[in-house]
């Protein structure tokens, strides 16, 4: 059904990954996230909690890098081990804190001088542009729906995105404590679609923003396109929400992860309407495009 329109879709929709080091240990943790470009001169679209990663990591990495800096300083004696708690307890750090964070655009552009974005106001959704780029890896571009009233309750669609980290191109460096990617390992994750019916639309005040549907959107395709048959964009995946059924009803509140496992809960994906984001690009006086 959506053979053809994923094929589509895929020649503009790509991954983001991740890689990520907690204070505690020198495991890598992979991810991912997904995005799309609305025209040929790299402008692309995902969403704004996204985006926040990717701002907040030069920070985190900078935190870091001062943290070692300081480490350095400490006398190595036999006081070190209590300059060094009291180092860890000044910047914050524990086993689980978050303390490097790489970021990668995978197939996007040749080379790049830096990128540029614009979040939203309102919802989960930002424009990012890439600069300094001689020749784009992609091809084609998104097209939006023009005619939205189309779009009704009952509809199939599908997303596209990269939900699977299995990339291994990247290592942890003993010697400069520090994690890098590499020439060598898998450069790619496998791109994974999802299917789903309309089930409701998602409003705020007077503002219709959202498309619900009614099979959960995926860790890593936050970003992806929703579209139809012919590869229309109707939207982009920004999260998936959890609803209790009514079975096996326990007298206790449940954490977010916890609702994810648990069997009495439905796992409906939720998705900006593409209205919003033709606002927003006409806002920017970003060119893009409909059918």
């Amino acid at each position: 059904m959506f053979a053809d329109s994923i094929e589509r879709v895929a020649s503009f929709t790509r991954p983001v990954h991740t890689i990520i080091r907690t204070y505690g240990g020198k495991q890598i943790v992979p991810g991912s996230a997904t995005l799309f470009f609305v025209n040929p001169n790299g402008v692309a679209i995902t969403c704004k909690h996204v985006i926040n990663l990717l701002a907040n990591a030069e920070k985190i990495n900078q935190f870091y890098i001062d943290f070692v800096s300081e480490k350095k300083r400490i006398p190595q004696d036999e006081n070190f081990a209590a300059g060094l708690r009291a180092l860890e307890i000044k910047y914050n750090y524990t086993p689980d804190t978050i303390v490097q964070i790489k970021t990668t655009f995978v197939d996007c552009v040749d080379t790049m001088t830096g990128f540029t974005w614009h979040e939203h106001p309102n919802f989960d959704l930002a424009i990012l542009q890439f600069h300094g780029f001689q020749k784009t890896l992609y091809s084609g571009a998104a097209h939006f729906l023009n005619d939205l009233s189309k779009l009704r309750q009952g509809d199939f669609l599908c997303r596209l995105g990269f939900p699977f980290p299995e990339f291994t191109n990247y290592i942890y460096q003993v010697a400069i404590d520090d994690i890098q990617w590499t020439n060598s390992g898998n450069p790619t994750s496998p791109r994974f679609p999802t299917e789903g019916m309309v089930t409701r639309f998602l409003a705020e005040g007077n503002t219709m923003y959202g498309i619900e549907l009614s099979t959960p959107g995926l860790k890593g395709q936050s970003g992806g396109p929703l579209f139809n048959q012919s590869g229309t964009i109707y939207g982009m995946q920004f999260s998936t929400k959890h609803l209790h059924l009514g079975f096996d009803q326990e007298n206790k509140e449940l954490s977010e992860e916890d609702k994810m496992n648990h069997p009495s809960f439905l796992h409906l994906g939720q998705c900006i309407h593409a209205s919003i984001i033709k606002e927003f690009l006409a806002e920017k006086k970003i060119v893009f495009f409909e059918e």
